[in-house]
């Protein structure tokens, strides 16, 4: 819709400004309730950090897979292209980012700061459940501002001029990105809902993978650029929402199954 606008001679995007406030909104979150849940907030601080870390460099690398042909074409190339046309396709490459990309990428960075510092995962994770979800819910309105990530031709939608991506351009489109943000908005509610009420302590980070991969799934359908690729017929985000909830299941037969563990050392020690 309005993908940037002009400030002191520069052009600013829309997206970014969306991204920074979905970051600064879910970070003041998740210290807040730290704090409230007599946790060491520096470390909250530090952990989210790493996780931003490996958010952004989990998001461009997915990017960077979808676009594996790409790649493929742009070595093949080599020895008859410059070196700055190289870097400019590797940039085209890498240049976008992914959502679960980042997810993923945030989780195994947090994880390790986590295990590193000896800091108890389940305490810390519960408060990223639903802020995960709070930063989505901006990062979407900035996909919806910006053009980028839009949905199938439609009777009900809007109509984009000067959207990021010219394909999405001129025709009436199905609003999919302000969907999955009233999506997102719904289980950061559930999600700090069940957090507040103590319910299902060291899980709740297993319970927005498996809402959100099933939403997601779901979401595709609507979902109108190609640029995310395919895979045996469904989208590359479908496919990786299968092994998510798969996942997701996974962990909380671990936590399950441990707590269960526990429980009988506990008895044997009585």
């Amino acid at each position: 819709m309005f993908p940037s606008f002009e400030f002191l001679g520069r052009e600013i995007g829309l997206y970014s400004i969306c991204a920074l406030a979905g970051i600064f909104s879910a970070g003041i979150f998740a210290l807040h309730v730290a704090k409230k849940r007599g946790l060491d907030q520096n470390q909250m601080l530090f952990g989210l950090l790493w996780a931003g870390l490996g958010a952004f460099a989990g998001g461009h690398l997915l990017y960077g897979i979808t676009n594996i042909r790409y790649l493929i074409r742009l070595f093949n190339l080599i020895g008859e292209i410059t070196a700055g046309q190289f870097f400019q396709g590797l940039y085209f490459v890498f240049g976008g980012m992914v959502f679960y990309g980042g997810l993923l990428g945030g989780m195994a960075a947090m994880l390790i700061y986590l295990k590193c510092k000896k800091l108890c995962v389940p305490e810390y994770s519960d408060i990223c459940a639903p802020a995960v979800p709070l930063f989505h819910v901006f990062g979407r309105i900035g996909c919806f501002l910006g053009g980028c990530c839009y949905g199938v031709e439609s009777d009900i939608g809007f109509i984009y001029t000067k959207a990021l991506d010219p394909l999405a351009n001129g025709v009436r489109r199905f609003p999919i990105q302000l969907a999955e943000a009233a999506v997102n908005l719904i289980l950061f509610f559930i999600l700090y809902g069940m957090l507040k009420k103590g319910r299902l302590k060291g899980k709740l980070f297993c319970l927005y993978l498996l809402m959100y991969s099933v939403c997601r799934f779901i979401l595709e359908f609507w979902r109108g650029d190609e640029i995310r690729g395919f895979i045996l017929g469904i989208s590359t985000s479908q496919f990786i929402s299968i092994f998510i909830f798969i996942g997701a299941l996974l962990g909380l037969l671990l936590i399950k199954k441990r707590a269960f563990k526990d429980n009988q050392e506990l008895h044997k020690d009585f």
